[in-house]
């Protein structure tokens, strides 16, 4: 069995994103890691050549602005990586997602089981979504609870909309076009997680990487490079409820996490819920039932 990781990144520490961990954190499972990388002036590049791990390629690309509208240019920047793997198996991290060490093993011993089982076609994973800091979560369905990480290496499979999960489609002519909506991909959940840390940095860069994330997808704002060093995020404006996360992080972020220079109060009153999501986290709270949750995939049991 062989598996190949693969990401996406521009700019990674201009925006506050712990590049290095994630790629780190992959690593112990993979044979080779493809690294694309878009032109970035920041030094990205220049530490994921300082890894120093002979597994890892770096794919140097430029962003076109014309794939602002949607999101495109990040499903562009994952099939790249996707396409030049090598592996049984492609293991996707983002720049903003790092794996726990405890959870290496039971995603390689589930590649291993499932390596000639074609009713699989990849891996689910659990998401856990850091907001303000280290010690906070953010669980109700305004965070997506679960999506696909590993896939087989299969002509057939493309990054869907803005990087979100995959597909399969019978031609890359269908898939480039839009003819296709694609077919969801089958998969066994697993119980690794995805410590998933994009609200969680220093609000001041966290601000420049919003303004800078909804430039790709509004072409009128395709021009924005740089913000305000004045400005700080308000982490509030994306809570509604938060919970307390008393585990444990993975070993690769422990000199981030001691380098953490803000503070975050989480203020439960300022949490803002619509009437209908209030009635639906109630129901999940005592059922666990998330109803209606949007589901990329399809479960194989």
């Amino acid at each position: 069995m062989r598996v190949s990781g693969f990401t996406y990144m521009r700019n990674s520490f201009l925006y506050g994103y712990p590049v290095i961990q994630s790629i780190k954190s992959v690593l112990p499972v993979c044979d080779e890691f493809i690294a694309v990388v878009g032109r970035s002036t920041d030094g990205t590049r220049e530490a994921i050549e300082a890894i120093g791990d002979p597994k890892i390629r770096i794919i140097d690309t430029e962003w076109d602005p014309k794939l602002t509208q949607g999101g495109k240019i990040f499903a562009q920047q994952a099939n790249i990586g996707l396409k030049a793997v090598t592996g049984d198996w492609a293991f996707h991290i983002q720049s903003d997602e790092v794996i726990h060490e405890d959870d290496l093993p039971e995603i390689k011993q589930a590649m291993i089981t499932h390596l000639d089982n074609r009713k699989v076609d990849g891996f689910l994973f659990r998401y856990l979504h850091f907001v303000g800091d280290y010690r906070h979560i953010g669980t109700t369905r305004r965070w997506h609870s679960r999506e696909i990480r590993i896939l087989r290496n299969d002509p057939s499979f493309f990054s869907y909309r803005d990087s979100q999960g995959f597909r399969k489609y019978t031609s890359e002519e269908a898939y480039a076009s839009g003819a296709e909506k694609g077919v969801k991909l089958k998969v066994k959940p697993l119980n690794a997680r995805v410590f998933h840390y994009s609200y969680c940095r220093n609000p001041y860069l966290l601000c420049g990487k919003v303004k800078k994330f909804h430039s790709y997808y509004n072409p009128n704002q395709a021009s924005l490079e740089d913000f305000k060093e004045a400005e700080s995020f308000d982490f509030h404006s994306v809570v509604d409820v938060l919970s307390p996360y008393i585990g444990s992080h993975p070993a690769v972020m422990k000199e981030v996490m001691a380098k953490q220079d803000w503070d975050f109060k989480y203020d439960a009153s300022k949490g803002s819920f619509t009437p209908r999501h209030r009635m639906l986290y109630e129901i999940e709270k005592i059922t666990g039932w998330r109803i209606g949750e949007y589901k990329n995939y399809k479960l194989v049991k």
